[in-house]
């Protein structure tokens, strides 16, 4: 083990946000559908998990599997409409099995199903976001699928392992953990190749790994194609990706604790570095906030968040979650930010308490105008 896969290893076991992906070939049996006992022991280590104050997110496979079984299909449907009434019937199902067995530790799961739209949609991003960040702080697992009942063509993830890297993404996990009936990423296919060995580790953009990847299995959409697409993903926003056997003992909180398993691919920027090269990144702004001196001083000597009692004016046309400027009284710049209101809302709230938002605009969608986590200074 080199000295840099050792130190990432080390550094999981002080993860405090995680996304776990269970795969179809995991979770389910092509003749009876859904692997409860698996299931059970999954949720059990996740209940270890959320004990040492981690925080999880499920991206969870399974329904369509189920829901062929359900419906006594031999085989996924080629057909969107089919596809979409297996998912149906298999989710109903699959969250039952979820629902029961977190009540069981005292604890609670949430069904989240998203479409690739909601993480297209600067606006929709932002909702799912705050939705699963406001779950997780009152202690509720977050139980992501595609949502193949309402998908088309056009706008379906494809699979849920790049579903996992961009829930990764849209919650800044510090960790992607891809669980699968595969020991990890070989250096060739062990099917053909029984001696190929295993990568134990390398950095998720090598493009050296995508000679290695091989096909799913039936029910599957998956393989070892999709993951490093969702490795990629994930490593984009700052999280490393770990593939690994989910069927071995007590797996999730092995690798967690920095054990040698399966497959670390690692990202080469910290979460909360890479969202802040990207809202850099951002060369034009949607319009301009503009700062009393008072908040001018909290966003740059202490790192405060931008609120709407230091806002004097709001210039431009923007909708929430586009990236504005930042102005002093004087015009010159201060930095720049994603924001948590439109221009029409952002010019009712400038001035007002953070108390008051609600009966400015009639609703409160964050108590900050611009988060300090979504804010670059250039000063």
């Amino acid at each position: 083990m080199t000295p840099r896969e050792a130190e990432l290893r080390n550094s999981l076991l002080g993860s405090r946000r995680v996304v776990i992906k269970l795969g179809s070939a995991l979770l389910t049996n092509p003749h009876t559908g859904l692997e409860r006992a698996r299931i059970e022991s999954l949720v059990g280590q996740v209940h270890t998990l959320l004990d040492r104050g981690v925080e999880v997110v499920l991206v969870s496979s399974g329904a369509v599997a189920e829901g062929c079984v359900r419906l006594g299909l031999k085989e996924r449907p080629d057909s969107l409409t089919a596809l979409q009434a297996a998912a149906a019937v298999g989710q109903v199902g699959l969250m039952a099995v979820y629902e029961q067995l977190f009540q069981a530790r005292n604890r609670h799961a949430a069904m989240v199903l998203l479409t690739h739209e909601d993480v297209a949609h600067r606006e929709r991003y932002l909702n799912a976001r705050s939705t699963l960040n406001r779950l997780l702080e009152l202690g509720v697992t977050p139980v992501i699928n595609e949502n193949d009942t309402v998908a088309t063509e056009e706008i379906r993830f494809g699979d849920n392992d790049t579903l996992g890297g961009l829930v990764a993404n849209l919650i800044e996990a510090e960790v992607l953990v891809l669980l699968t009936d595969a020991e990890g990423l070989f250096e060739s296919d062990p099917r053909v190749r029984a001696d190929a060995p295993l990568v134990h580790f390398a950095a998720a953009h090598d493009r050296a790994l995508d000679a290695m990847a091989g096909p799913g299995g039936p029910f599957s959409r998956g393989g070892m194609v999709t993951k490093l697409t969702g490795a990629r993903y994930a490593a984009d926003s700052g999280a490393h990706t770990l593939i690994a056997p989910g069927r071995m003992d007590n797996v999730i909180v092995r690798i967690l604790s920095g054990e040698r398993i399966g497959t670390l691919l690692a990202a080469e920027v910290a979460p909360r570095d890479a969202r802040k090269r990207w809202i850099a990144g951002q060369l034009r702004s949607k319009g301009v906030v503009i700062l009393d001196a008072g908040a001018v001083r909290a966003v740059m000597q202490t790192g405060g968040s931008v609120l709407c009692v230091g806002v004097r004016a709001v210039g431009g046309e923007f909708h929430r979650g586009e990236v504005v400027r930042l102005e002093d009284e004087a015009g010159q710049a201060v930095g720049q930010g994603i924001i948590n209101y439109s221009s029409v809302e952002a010019s009712k709230l400038a001035g007002a308490a953070t108390r008051d938002i609600e009966t400015r605009i009639g609703y409160v969608n964050e108590p900050e105008l611009i988060h300090r986590d979504n804010l670059v200074l250039y000063r």
